[in-house]
């Protein structure tokens, strides 16, 4: 249990409570492994164990070891139904925004390819096409490469498929199929991906994946800008950037922090 954070008055057994179901989370099995876990008397663990039980937050197994029990389970699906990945990520937009001073975007994945759902203009007046609703293709965009970088079973399928499917010849492309798996390994072993003008000619982004509870990409999220204010050094230092505030919206859809 974590005893540096401030305890409000009169919420120490609550607190307690929590520290009990996050031992259980963390897999303690038995009242023993539960005291170890948060310092708490074996007393103390004991009652806290059968408030619990008889909430339905806890069971016993079949073997007779703790688990979490299907009260958090109903809860679960209830927060995640009232979550709107847009409303989380809004205020994260808002502070990148201000931080890089180009355009933000988010999107997900629909239907394999990269729906936006959200976009905030930066202070230097650039003007990117795009909008909140448009398709694009997932391996012509920062951000929906970004989408795919936990997925390297389909960087080479999905690249051939848009290229075919969109009949589309970009000056700046990947040379090859192999080109642009490589590059993928690349973006997924940082953490974020570019875009170096392949979807629009004279705009680059960085971009990096949202992941939720499950630890699967929720969404993307990206900033954009001229290739003259986008220069390979700043955009390396980009990168690390935006995948933080990737992460803020992570940890509010749930996701674990990455150790």
């Amino acid at each position: 249990m974590n005893t540096t954070a401030p305890v409000i008055p009169g919420t120490q057994t609550l607190m307690n409570g929590l520290a009990v179901l996050q031992a259980v989370a963390d897999g303690a099995a038995t009242l023993a492994d539960v005291v170890a876990a948060t310092g708490l008397t074996r007393s103390t663990a004991h009652r806290l164990i059968q408030a619990l039980r008889s909430a339905r937050y806890l069971r016993d197994t079949f073997e007779g070891s703790l688990a979490l029990g299907p009260a958090l389970i109903e809860l679960g699906f209830q927060a995640r139904d009232q979550v709107s990945l847009r409303a989380v990520a809004r205020p994260v937009m808002v502070d990148l925004a201000e931080e890089a001073k180009d355009t933000i975007h988010l999107a997900v994945e629909d239907n394999g390819e990269c729906l936006y759902l959200d976009k905030i203009h930066g202070s230097r007046n650039v003007e990117i096409r795009s909008w909140p609703g448009v398709r694009m293709p997932l391996t012509y965009t920062g951000i929906g490469k970004a989408l795919l970088l936990d997925s390297p079973e389909r960087w080479e399928s999905q690249f051939e498929s848009d290229r075919r499917r969109m009949e589309r010849q970009p000056q700046h492309d990947f040379s090859s199929t192999r080109a642009f798996v490589n590059a993928m390994r690349t973006y997924a072993e940082q953490g974020f991906a570019y875009d170096l003008e392949e979807n629009e000619p004279g705009i680059r982004c960085v971009a990096a994946p949202i992941h939720d509870a499950t630890g699967a990409v929720a969404g993307a999220i990206s900033v954009s800008g001229m290739t003259q204010v986008m220069p390979p050094r700043r955009m390396k230092s980009l990168g690390p950037v935006v995948r933080a505030a990737a992460d803020r919206i992570s940890a509010e859809l749930g996701a674990k922090p990455a150790r």
